[in-house]
């Protein structure tokens, strides 16, 4: 049984940083990638950005691009998204997640991850 957990959430004023980590159960990281999503309240849960198995393809929402990071260690099984430059429409909460599968997938599709972690409370505001 694969199990994510993340981690790092929490609440930071417009312009600050925060460091997201998801640990895998072994196993997990055979998968093609992994992908971090969120879901703002009363909204539908949207692609973040995503990660090659080998870290050496790195994918982005165009809202993040420039401000957040995402980033691997296989031989810890963690994954990790380094957000800069917080603003309060990034508040969400943040799930990372497995698509469970070593052959190619669109890494930007939800439907297209089979595991999914408990999430973590990311709240932008002053």
């Amino acid at each position: 049984q694969v199990q994510l957990v993340e981690s790092g959430g929490g609440l930071v004023q417009p312009g600050g940083s925060l460091r997201l980590s998801c640990a895998a159960s072994a196993g997990t990281f055979s998968s093609y990638g992994m992908g971090w999503f969120r879901q703002a309240p009363g909204k539908e849960r949207e692609f973040v950005a995503a990660i090659s198995w080998s870290g050496g393809n790195t994918y982005y929402a165009d809202f993040v691009k420039g401000r957040f990071t995402i980033s691997r260690d296989n031989a810890k099984n963690t994954v990790s998204l380094q957000m800069n430059s917080l603003k309060p429409e990034d508040t969400a909460v943040y799930y990372c997640a497995d698509p469970a599968s070593s052959y190619y997938r669109n890494l930007r599709l939800r439907g297209n991850y089979d595991y999914w972690g408990q999430g973590t409370q990311v709240t932008v505001s002053s």
